[in-house]
């Protein structure tokens, strides 16, 4: 890496960024509701817990939703067979236990005694519903996740069998991530499904009260859960996009946990005495995908490049991010199935290259015009990103979108030359981060196809030998590197403000397990 040329432009640009923010957002004021606006008492703390994120739930259909602040909150609602502890070790769920029959099918010997929230036995007939309408309704957001489940039996009431088209190693994965939240499959044909998303009914250590769309969602306790009382009365998840808003109301007292803390603010959370901050690696890479489209500025590979070549990942980690991440060239980190080491802690940067590359691409200074679309929460870095592009001849759009907005849009494909994406890797497998580049499901996002790598990822996905599974994809990630489907910017770190009332360890999925958050003696 060249050495770094971090102008005074973009460090006027950032700071213009962070007054901007500082100032901007309207506080949505207290919640009545939470422990903390009633009487901050330790009372009422141990009654109510207030978790503030950026972005809402898509929908309370485990099967169709795409992203993890969803998976954060529907993990409180919906059981799965599976599992995963904080340290990602498979534990029972709905299933107490589990072994493989042959190279297609899995059985589950299914706990006895659970109850859905509004009383319907559980057994082996929710399983069967649940895992055959995510695998088979192509239309769901949850569906490549889960299509080469073939059947479910029900060997009898408390027994399944899991039969899949071929050898998968990721079947105990799957079961233990969003999509495999077991539905309740007679409250469903009695009532529509339609109803079911009015009234979502699950298993969970908490029932549905209300939610209000791009405002909160309400939990209550469910005085019936198989695991033993849950500790909280309450939890709502506020949606505060503004992280300035979700900062003052932390500093109010209006929530207990406040996610994705901006590192200009983490001085003033710590000055506080009854406040704190706690960090976290999470599995979320950070990172640019381009349109690949033929007629498309970014179907070029060298313009690609280039654009790889003029972004300062490291200048915006210290930034931006306060420190608070790790550059990388993959987005497969350490801690997940097929990582490649040598592609982590390193990141490219070169201006005058990255000149000579849009020239040699046949593009004069502004003439290479490109839309970046991000959700208004990365909206920092994308500011920096695009100023570093126009710096070596670019000319950026910018396409700042609400969170919801972003969202129909990852869902439609409908995103011009780039989006900015922050990952996250639930199934801690790197299948998850490059199924995206199969055929099959890069068509109308990225329109990426390489042979070679559609022969290593198929291969892949069936492989039962953990070593050449591993193999496959470590040279699938060299060879990403230099085909640049997507540029990856920096693994980020979790960073909560957290109020004294109650005591919380984040976790590496994100994921926001309400029982694992305990009020404070």
């Amino acid at each position: 890496m060249k050495k770094r040329q971090w102008t005074s432009m973009w460090i006027t640009l950032l700071a213009v960024v962070l007054v901007l923010s500082a100032c901007g957002g309207k506080s949505t004021g207290t919640d009545s509701n939470s422990a903390s606006s009633e009487s901050g008492s330790s009372t009422s703390a141990s009654t109510t817990l207030t978790i503030a994120a950026a972005t809402d739930i898509e929908s309370f259909d485990p099967h169709n939703n795409n992203n993890t602040s969803s998976e954060a909150v529907l993990v409180n609602v919906f059981d799965y067979l599976i599992k995963n502890d904080s340290e990602q070790k498979k534990v029972p769920g709905l299933a107490t236990s589990w072994e493989q029959v042959n190279d297609t099918t899995w059985r589950f010997k299914l706990r006895e005694g659970v109850t859905f929230h509004n009383g319907d036995p559980f057994t082996s007939a929710d399983v069967k519903y649940t895992l055959e309408r995510v695998a088979k309704d192509s239309t769901l957001k949850q569906n490549s996740y889960f299509k080469n489940i073939v059947e479910v039996k029900a060997v009898d009431e408390y027994t399944v069998d899991i039969i899949t088209d071929g050898p998968d190693p990721l079947l105990l994965n799957r079961l233990s991530k969003m999509g495999a939240g077991i539905l309740p499959a007679k409250y469903i044909e009695d009532n529509g499904f339609d109803q079911f998303l009015k009234q979502p009914v699950g298993t969970g250590p908490y029932k549905f009260r209300k939610w209000t769309k791009d405002d909160r969602v309400e939990l209550v306790k469910n005085e019936n859960y198989f695991d033993g009382e849950p500790k909280w009365n309450e939890v709502v998840f506020r949606v505060i996009p503004e992280a300035s808003t979700r900062v003052s109301e932390l500093l109010a007292g209006g929530v207990d946990i406040a996610a994705s803390i901006p590192s200009t603010d983490i001085a003033r959370i710590e000055g506080e005495a009854d406040k704190k901050i706690v960090k976290a690696p999470i599995q979320r890479v950070l990172q640019l995908i381009f349109r690949q489209t033929e007629g498309s500025v970014t179907a070029d590979p060298k313009v690609r490049e280039a654009i790889d070549l003029a972004i300062d990942k490291q200048g915006i980690v210290d930034s931006i991010a306060g420190g608070a991440g790790i550059v990388t060239r993959t987005s497969v980190t350490p801690g997940n199935f097929g990582a490649d080491p040598s592609l982590y802690k390193t990141s490219l940067y070169d201006q005058e290259k990255a000149k000579q590359l849009l020239q040699e691409a046949g593009y004069a200074e502004g003439e290479a015009e490109m839309t970046i679309s991000v959700s208004s929460q990365y909206k920092e870095p994308a500011e920096v990103v695009a100023a570093m592009l126009e710096q070596v001849g670019f000319k950026i759009n910018l396409d700042v979108l609400e969170p919801s907005a972003f969202s129909e849009r990852y869902s439609s494909k409908s995103f011009k030359e780039i989006f900015m994406i922050g990952i996250g890797n639930s199934l801690f497998d790197a299948s998850n981060n490059y199924n995206r580049y199969m055929l099959d499901e890069a068509k109308g996002e990225s329109d990426y196809n390489n042979p070679e790598v559609e022969k290593l990822l198929q291969s892949a996905l069936v492989n039962m030998d953990p070593a050449s599974r591993e193999k496959e994809y470590q040279q699938v990630q060299q060879i990403l590197a230099e085909d640049r489907p997507a540029v990856y910017l920096y693994q980020m770190e979790g960073v909560y403000g957290i109020d004294s009332r109650v005591n919380f360890e984040p976790r590496s999925d994100e994921m926001f397990y309400a029982d694992e958050i305990t009020p404070a003696q």
